[in-house]
């Protein structure tokens, strides 16, 4: 503990702002400061008027002042008046950094009259005109200086930090040490770019491109779609900054996520797509490539970029109209990269995500991804956010209706990540800010978010009329001569170029886009990264391509030994020992394997040979079934300290990695993050797996823009493998069916692979399979919550053995003399089999009814269901069977292939539950009655 003189000598003199610190300290956490501190602070809180959470700290300042009178001050201490005015500057500057952004010059429209903060008042402090030149200390290293100012120039100095054209908030943070490097970032430059001529000139010619293709298309394209960015040039300008820059901190790739707005000027003037190809879309002449393709302003495109530092691998994402769902699949793609070039390699790729203000704060994704960005299985090490904030929204530019926070960026606040707002007119303030934003996460490993507020010249699209709900607003875009305007005359009074200089950068740029070129070519065509991806491997597109995924008995016992081992004097659970004792004799063939030890081996397999696996999901650890079992925990220590054991991990030294995850409660941003991931990782087995197979429902934006079309759109291949639990087990409404229906309803252009296994060993063989083949589609899994520890559809060890393989379709196992005597062939697919298959034994009617499951659902396997209807050349009927609704299930997407099956006449009928608006009953009995009846429904012959 210091003695009391030594704690009384921080009141002197520049170190006077550290017990302001320590007083944030105590009230973010009263124990981050020693006990002295904390005691006097927690003594003060409890006197009369002292607020707890008081933003101004009058009563620790005041108190300061008393200290002063109560106790001997060291030689040379100031006055006890001059005191009081000391800590009153304290509390003035403490306040310009809190609520200075409040006060800042932001709105290029400026609609609304200045704000009076009163905390930003010096009078409101006991400050006074008379203290204007007398000088106080302002802490040593603020504002660039050791040196005591005058009360002016601190006014002064604080007003053009955070009053000018760049409001920062980063107040809230709870670290101190990242307050101070922000505070002193923007505080010794006074916010104030520094940038020479030549850069300037650079910039000027950014505006210029930016502007000039807007206007262009807007004339030669009347009327079309574009969602031009036309009073937001600056943010374009900023990420061109980025890229140019981020190079000198280790930089190698960056990764964009936009939405609409900007994106064609993006492709162009960022990415380097040649005009002419623009041209093309536009006028419908563009090469078609791919079944469907997307409109103009949903495309990405990747190219490497001239930079000072070296080639930039830049790529935009491609996006659907869902807006701000690219995120996330941006922060998957992003990992995915990161691990490819080692485990710590978040400084080589760099996430940029692009926002509109009212979709940040609007759509719950934001949410999930910031929530998502310092967690272990899902953070890149930061991304930078640029808001291209056109104060509107949609149509909406009534914050009363936008949001519920004063910014739209408040929604950053939740991971304490630092917000500078930069006024749109001045493209040097937001260079300036993307140069501290890219400092910041190399610093930190952390989320920052550039605010860049401006305006939208034109309606939400070209076609719309913004006069019609915002006329005041557009009264004022109508006289704002625009920001590349307002630069060009501010290098011009400054002497770095001239008016006639600046209207030829127009000029030039015009006549390279009436050639279709560009200006100047920052794109390399003959650069090829070493961390590029040999795509050639992965485009097989046949789905019976043929792979060993069977293993020999030595392999199979030599990896469960090693799965099966845990640490010395690691404490298991008795559960936990008992699946580990279970697996150790079903790899000796001793009893059959069921689901867990099926996909263990699977999974051991393949990192042991190098392909690396991923599996997240809410309870993927220990799987939502406790059948799976990947992370084990010592039952003596806490999971953090060493208290966890992933036995995948440690298969065969120099295996590939093995990860899984659980994640947040989140499952669109969860699976479009998997999505983005397995793109970029299609040497991976990446799965995302559904607690419950309907918690798929939240996850259907990412389902419908992204797994089943990105394909035929973008031409984009995924490998992602989707695990769903589904199954009637009489538990109610939810958490009994995944929807199989709209899975199907899905599927076309053989864009996904639909499979509901039956057996243990099937589980196993799909996996392998999804992993080892050339061809990367979706491939989703409706995996049956009953049958994980069903003795039946457990498998011998002999079908994970060398020569087997994924069965399409299995055939009828009934016992039976004649199968010519089958009257009735039930197709069915999943745990149903094993109800119809005991009541069909029990009734002894093998004789007339055989059963062939489907395990693959789509691509249909034509081939081998028509092998296993062969087998029963008499049979009158095609039957197909399922548990679940009518309306719902596999019975309308299968129906007319089942048709194609059947031969000399042969009808197709069904048998399940009726149509229903609900996937389950929630009466047990009732759940009881209909599987009797669809059980007597398919058996009776009658």
């Amino acid at each position: 503990m210091m003695d009391e003189q030594q704690s009384f000598s921080y009141l002197f003199g520049s170190n006077a702002p550290y017990i302001e610190e320590l007083y944030e300290e105590f009230l973010n956490d009263p124990y981050s400061v020693d006990d002295y501190w904390r005691a006097y602070f927690t003594d003060l809180a409890a006197q009369p008027g002292a607020a707890p959470r008081d933003v101004a700290h009058r009563p620790i300042q005041e108190s300061f002042a008393n200290l002063a009178k109560s106790r001997p001050a060291p030689a040379g201490a100031v006055d006890e008046n001059l005191l009081k005015k000391q800590v009153a500057v304290l509390r003035l500057i403490s306040a310009y950094r809190i609520q200075g952004s409040t006060a800042a010059d932001l709105d290029p429209l400026k609609r609304k009259p200045p704000v009076h903060i009163e905390g930003l008042d010096p009078r409101h402090h006991g400050l006074s005109d008379a203290d204007m030149a007398v000088k106080f200390n302002v802490g040593e290293g603020d504002f660039g200086s050791s040196e005591k100012l005058t009360l002016a120039d601190i006014v002064g100095r604080l007003k053009q930090t955070y009053c000018g054209h760049i409001g920062v908030e980063y107040m809230y943070i709870p670290d101190r040490a990242e307050r101070r490097w922000i505070r002193d970032y923007f505080e010794k430059s006074l916010s104030t770019p520094s940038y020479s001529a030549d850069q300037k000139r650079y910039i000027l010619k950014q505006m210029t491109a930016t502007e000039t293709l807007e206007r262009y298309l807007h004339t030669k394209y009347v009327g079309q779609k574009r969602f031009g960015v036309e009073g937001g040039e600056s943010a374009i300008v900023g990420l061109n900054h980025l890229i140019q820059n981020a190079g000198k901190d280790g930089v190698e790739e960056v990764i964009i996520g936009m939405a609409h707005r900007g994106r064609l000027n993006v492709l162009v003037n960022t990415l380097g797509k040649l005009p002419r190809d623009l041209f093309a879309e536009f006028e419908g002449k563009a090469e078609i490539t791919l079944p469907s393709g997307d409109v103009k302003y949903h495309n990405g495109f990747s190219s490497d970029i001239a930079t000072p530092n070296g080639p930039m691998h830049v790529t935009l994402a491609f996006n659907p109209s869902h807006l701000e769902i690219v995120n996330a699949v941006v922060e998957g793609s992003t990992r995915a990269k990161q691990r490819r070039r080692g485990a710590n390699a978040t400084n080589e790729v760099l996430p940029v995500l692009i926002h509109g203000d009212s979709a940040l704060i609007g759509l719950g994704v934001n949410q999930a991804v910031f929530n998502m960005s310092q967690t272990r299985g899902y953070g890149v090490g930061g991304t930078i956010h640029i808001v291209i904030n056109n104060q509107i929204g949609f149509t909406t530019s009534d914050v009363r209706d936008m949001r519920s926070t004063q910014h739209s960026t408040d929604i950053a606040k939740m991971v304490d990540a630092p917000v500078f707002h930069i006024n749109g007119d001045d493209p040097e303030a937001v260079c300036f800010a993307v140069d501290a934003a890219l400092a910041y996460r190399k610093e930190f490993k952390k989320d920052v978010v550039i605010d860049v507020v401006c305006y939208r010249k034109l309606g939400h699209n070209e076609g719309d009329d913004p006069t019609l709900t915002q006329p005041m607003m557009y009264k004022a875009v109508a006289k704002h001569p625009g920001a590349r305007a307002i630069y060009a005359e501010k290098l011009a009074k400054e002497g770095v170029i001239s008016a006639e200089e600046a209207e030829k950068f127009i000029a030039d740029y015009r006549a390279a886009l009436d050639k279709g070129e560009h200006v100047e070519q920052t794109r390399l065509t003959d650069y090829e990264s070493k961390h590029r991806i040999n795509w050639s491997l992965y485009q097989g597109q046949d789905w019976r391509e043929k792979v060993e995924s069977g293993l020999p008995a030595q392999d199979i016992a030599r990896l469960a030994d090693k799965f099966t081992a845990v640490p010395e004097g690691f404490a298991l659970h008795n559960t936990a020992k008992r699946v580990l004792e279970g697996r150790k004799a079903m790899a000796a063939g001793e009893q059959d394997m069921d689901w867990g030890m099926a996909e263990t081996l699977a999974y051991a397999s393949l990192v042991s040979n190098g392909v690396g696996v991923r599996i997240s999901g809410e309870d993927s650890g220990r799987g939502t079934f406790s059948h799976r079992h990947a992370v084990l925990h010592d039952q003596k220590r806490e999971k953090w300290d060493d208290g966890a054991y992933i036995p995948l991990e440690h298969i065969s030294e120099g295996q590939a990695p093995f990860v899984v995850i659980d994640s947040i409660l989140n499952e669109e941003a969860v699976m479009a993050y998997e999505y983005g991931f397995a793109c970029s990782a299609p040497d991976k087995l990446t799965i995302w797996e559904a607690q419950f197979g309907d918690f798929a429902n939240g996850a259907q934006v990412a389902i419908d823009q992204f797994l089943s079309s990105g394909e035929t759109k973008w031409g984009r291949l995924c490998g992602l493998t989707t695990i769903l639990p589904h199954g009637y087990d009489g538990q109610g409404p939810e958490h009994s069916s995944a929807r199989l229906e709209r899975w199907l309803q899905l599927c076309a252009e053989h864009n996904m692979q639909i499979v509901m296994p039956s057996e243990a060993s099937q589980m196993f063989h799909i996996l392998r399979r999804q992993a080892l083949r050339s061809y990367r589609k979706p491939l989703v899994v409706f995996m049956s919550k009953r049958l994980l520890r069903f003795k039946d559809s457990m498998s011998p060890l002999a079908n994970f053995l060398e020569g087997q393989t994924f069965r399409p379709v299995i055939g009828d196992q009934l016992a039976r003399d004649d199968k010519g005597s089958v009257k009735r062939v039930i197709m069915c697919a999943g745990q149903v089999y094993y109800d119809l298959a005991k009541a069909c034994e029990e009734r002894g009617l093998t004789s007339d009814i055989a059963i062939v499951r489907v395990e693959q659902l789509y691509p249909f396997p034509y081939t081998e269901a028509e092998a296993a209807l062969a087998e029963f050349p008499n049979a009158a009927e095609i039957m197909w069977v399922q548990e679940e609704p009518k309306n719902q299930g596999a019975w309308y997407q299968t129906r007319h292939r089942l048709e194609r099956l059947a031969k000399n006449g042969q009808k197709v009928r069904y048998a399940g539950r009726p149509a229903s608006a609900s996937p389950a009953v929630g009466y047990l009995s009732k759940h009881v009655a209909q599987l009797k009846q669809l059980i007597n429904d398919a058996l009776d012959l009658n």
